[in-house]
């Protein structure tokens, strides 16, 4: 019998899933049991050719259709997602090992409201007449064209959903690159569009690692990347990107600062810190990873902090009793746990974790290091796992500095009771998704994206139409033409 997560078959293109055997095979590993549930295989040069190609020609007439005929098919869609919602999330766990728990309210949820809420922007999108006495100029907000959209394994429905929802608004087609990682999701992504009325061709997906993904990123026919990814990796693809004059956006890593000041409530001060290192087993790239923590309340917060990180229920991650889930894979985990063994050795106190979970799959369970200091490398480099660094510090005017004081500017967060510092201390961390009192919100409706190392552009909101569509301006002479001769 065949594994519920085994597809139809690899790629989804011009409408149905397409299938070459040709291609590399690339297994899908279950993190929770470290068994392999599916195949997939790697397309081919012919399997990207025929997901450019299509892409290419099916997108002119797209763009002709009004927008709001183009929001009716992504409301459906979302419509279509939310009624299979249990049996996404469900995928979504076969294929991240992300606990239930999470991926029903987080995953498919999340990619619908993308659809839905581009969805109905698609309408809206026109352009403005701007007087210049009796000529005036109008302008058009036009399609870019073919977009290639490249996935991280840590959300792949949402990620297939935050970059295809308003490509496709805005009058694009896209190819979709999933990580090789996490296949599965964004097929059904394309399933689900597919069968809400959008048009064979505007949406496809094609397997493989990095070699499938620069033949796209660098086909002249592609006129945008999207990219979330770490640093490294978005360095190299912006470049390739570059080369052909592509549009970009890119969504990258962070080394995230969350500021607690000693005025702070402590039970939700702890639960931020643990929402922005734990949620996801800590496989989120804005999460609050340096924790900086005023040394009034220190030892309070540790020992509260301590306390709920022992409410973790480590387990099958389909039980929807298990809030705490495994990394992604055995290569994923094995990074991480070379982190924590640098954490010691570096000198940081270990507050609870910091070993594999025995059990099958690929577990860590949740690691706290307090006395964490600036030039510790679980406090410079991003670990991408569940290992929460505890910083302290003494003034607001120190912290901020020392916040600042990283190559990336994905997030930050500031914990205080007191308004006027909350908003003045944000005013000035170097960061571009931002939280009071909060960590780790990214409601469809608010701009998200980095600054710094951590990224160009920006998803979600009115923000990601600027990305995927470009606007022309028509200068209109009412009058006769002076010429010098």
């Amino acid at each position: 019998m065949t594994h519920p997560a085994q597809p139809k078959a690899s790629h989804f293109i011009n409408g149905e899933y397409v299938e070459d055997t040709a291609g590399t095979p690339i297994p899908v590993i279950y993190a929770a049991t470290g068994e392999q549930i599916a195949t997939v295989y790697a397309a081919t040069p012919a399997i990207v050719e025929q997901a450019l190609s299509t892409a290419k020609e099916a997108q002119k007439a797209w763009a002709k259709m009004t927008g709001t005929e183009r929001g009716r098919i992504l409301r459906r869609a979302a419509d279509i997602m939310r009624e299979r919602n249990h049996e996404l999330s469900v995928l979504e766990t076969y294929d991240t090992g992300k606990p239930l728990q999470e991926t029903l309210v987080a995953d498919a949820t999340s990619g619908a409201d993308a659809l839905e809420y581009f969805g109905g922007l698609a309408g809206s999108l026109t352009g403005e007449h701007i007087p210049m006495g009796e000529d005036w100029v109008y302008t058009v907000r036009e399609a870019l064209g073919l977009c290639v959209g490249i996935g991280a394994w840590n959300y792949p429905t949402q990620i297939a959903c935050w970059k295809g929802a308003p490509a496709l608004a805005c009058g694009n087609s896209m190819v979709f690159k999933p990580s090789e990682t996490t296949p599965l999701c964004a097929l059904k992504v394309a399933e689900i569009l597919h069968e809400a009325g959008l048009p064979a061709g505007l949406y496809n997906v094609v397997q493989g690692m990095g070699e499938v993904g620069s033949a796209l990123v660098t086909d002249p026919r592609v006129d945008k990347v999207s990219l979330t990814g770490s640093v490294p990796t978005g360095k190299k693809v912006y470049a390739a990107a570059a080369a052909g004059m592509k549009h970009v956006t890119m969504e990258l890593g962070g080394k995230s600062p969350l500021i607690i000041f000693d005025d702070a409530d402590i039970d939700n001060a702890v639960g931020g810190a643990i929402n922005g290192n734990f949620y996801s087993s800590g496989q989120v790239c804005s999460n609050g990873t340096r924790v900086f923590v005023q040394k009034g309340i220190k030892e309070k917060f540790l020992a509260r902090l301590a306390e709920r990180t022992g409410n973790a229920v480590l387990g099958d991650p389909q039980d929807e009793a298990t809030n705490f889930g495994p990394m992604v894979s055995e290569n994923q985990m094995n990074i991480v746990l070379g982190y924590i063994e640098k954490g010691k050795a570096e000198g940081a106190r270990l507050i609870c974790g910091g070993k594999r979970a025995d059990m099958p799959g690929f577990y860590i369970e949740p690691t706290v290091f307090a006395d964490v200091t600036d030039d510790m490398t679980i406090a410079r480099e991003e670990i991408f796992g569940p290992v929460m660094s505890v910083l302290d510090f003494d003034t607001e005017e120190e912290v901020i500095a020392r916040a600042n004081d990283t190559e990336y500017g994905l997030s930050a967060g500031v914990f205080t009771n007191d308004f006027t510092r909350a908003h003045r201390v944000i005013g000035q961390l170097e960061a571009g998704s931002c939280f009071i009192n909060s960590y780790n919100d990214a409601p469809v409706e608010a701009p998200f994206g980095g600054v710094k190392a951590s990224g160009v552009g920006r998803e979600n909101s009115k923000e990601a139409i600027k990305h995927f569509s470009q606007v022309k301006s028509v200068y209109v002479r009412m009058g006769d033409v002076e010429a010098a001769f």
